[in-house]
């Protein structure tokens, strides 16, 4: 029997996540060979650059209330690898995941020796999950695009429902550099016969998205048209919202997650959800004269469409269970302590607003480490009005950027006197734990530890999150 280091070290071995060739070829001829396990059950994917994880467990939260069973697949994970594949809520157990793993190894080797370029990390673990989920049985997979759209391994399937999430500019080396470039390549995962749910965009992201669905002739749910949040008041533990839907309204939703931009993840998993339990007859099939209209603003919202509408009592009981670690995450108080898995500007400045809306901090304190290949400087400067000070240093990622060179750019933002380094973690959380607590007892300070979703998962695994 394998056990779960070996197999976790086995994945591991086949390359750096971030790897990407554009190709399909190898993981579809690996799922031929395990019986295409990808069509067991219908599929809702999730494309974008920022929100994609918060609505994935947004949508298995909703999809879980109504009696379903759920397959998740997200990436990256925080702390272990088999976070990713998660069935009822739940992660495989490690003996489940090794278990798995060791059913498709011979596969993986066979599909090596046929192509120059063996199967990669990625594409190891989708045919790992698509294929956990058809043994559990599952009724429904959401799965999470790990980058792009169109050459991603998961976009092997033909889904009842395509979500594209905000869209900014990330992964530049590998997607493009503008924002068209990336919205052609996220598009992909729009097809035939699928129900594309598109978030608030930019309007050149938004323009190639509705030519991509005019081509394919999908229906199309756009956020400030068809659906959206109504209203959001800030609450104890999170917040309240009313949210307009595909097929009605649905008021006083708890969902236990903060900041403006979780709101709209949880109007476009609304609409999902929606899509998915009634093929959205009220979506729209656009033509070419619609393009560029619609995806921009959120100055009306239909009112029609009642019939169709989810329970809203089980809506509420849904949101009211959702969890998203790492995205604005409290897990300490006395100075309060919050996790952050923010990486690009745009996932930044949507932090920054939200620790301001949400949290009476007289004195913030940041602890940051990134990635070198990010837009760094874009980042601080989202952060710069909201910290009092920083210490930067370096995460356990491979990519990430030496703290040295980090406060060279802190110093920049922020001015060197505000700028403090360490080159562990702990050291660095050490550091601004004192800076908080020079506020006093009760100097409503707090530590924001943020940069990249491996310096959340790094922070997790050192304060003993479970």
């Amino acid at each position: 029997m394998m056990d779960y280091r070996t197999a976790v070290a086995s994945i591991m071995a086949r390359g750096v996540e971030w790897e990407f060739d554009p190709t399909l070829d190898r993981i579809r001829d690996l799922l031929d060979l395990l019986g295409e396990p990808q069509r067991a059950c219908p599929v809702i994917l999730v494309a974008g650059t920022n929100g994609k994880s918060s609505v994935a467990r947004m949508v298995d939260a909703l999809l879980t209330e109504r009696g379903l069973r759920v397959g998740r697949f997200t990436s990256p994970h925080l702390s272990e690898l088999r976070e990713r594949i998660a069935i009822d809520g739940e992660p495989l157990d490690e003996e489940r995941f090794a278990e798995v793993y060791a059913d498709i190894e011979p596969y993986l080797q066979i599909i090596d020796g046929k192509h120059p370029v063996r199967l990669s990390f990625f594409e190891t673990l989708t045919a790992m999950a698509y294929s956990a989920f058809a043994d559990a049985p599952v009724d429904v997979a959401v799965v999470e695009i790990g980058m792009g759209g169109a050459w991603d391994a998961t976009n092997v399937v033909d889904p009842v429902v395509s979500v594209v999430t905000p869209i900014g500019l990330d992964h530049t080396d590998y997607l493009g550099d503008t924002l068209e470039d990336i919205a052609h390549e996220k598009a992909g995962i729009i097809k035939p016969g699928t129900v594309a749910v598109i978030a608030q965009q930019a309007p050149e992201a938004a323009e190639v998205l509705l030519r991509r669905a005019v081509e394919t002739g999908a229906q199309v749910v756009r956020e400030g048209i068809e659906f959206g949040v109504l209203n959001r008041d800030v609450a104890l533990g999170g917040q309240l919202l009313n949210l307009r839907g595909v097929h009605g309204a649905y008021d006083e939703v708890f969902l236990p997650l903060f900041g403006a931009h979780q709101a709209a993840n949880a109007a476009v998993a609304l609409a999902a959800v929606e899509a998915f339990a009634s093929g959205a007859p009220t979506s729209a099939v656009l033509d070419a004269s619609e393009v560029t209209r619609g995806v921009v603003s959120s100055d009306f919202l239909t009112s029609e469409g009642e019939e169709g509408r989810l329970d809203p009592a089980l809506v509420r009981e849904g949101f009211a269970k959702v969890s998203s670690p790492g995205r604005m995450e409290v897990v300490r108080t006395g100075p309060t302590v919050i996790l952050d898995a923010a990486h690009n500007p745009a996932g930044m400045a949507a932090s920054a607003q939200t620790l301001s809306e949400s949290f009476d901090f007289t004195r913030l304190i940041g602890v940051v480490a990134v990635a070198a290949d990010k837009d760094v400087t874009g980042m601080l400067e989202e952060l710069e009005p909201v910290l009092a000070e920083v210490v930067v240093t370096r995460n356990s990622s491979p990519r990430g950027m030496p703290a040295e060179e980090l406060a060279a750019l802190a110093a920049e933002v922020f001015g060197p006197e505000r700028v403090h380094r360490a080159d562990r973690l702990d050291d660095a959380f050490d550091r601004a734990v004192a800076l908080a607590d020079e506020a006093g007892e009760y100097g409503g300070s707090g530590v924001v530890v943020t940069g990249s979703v491996v310096t959340a998962g790094d922070a997790r695994v050192l304060l003993k999150v479970k």
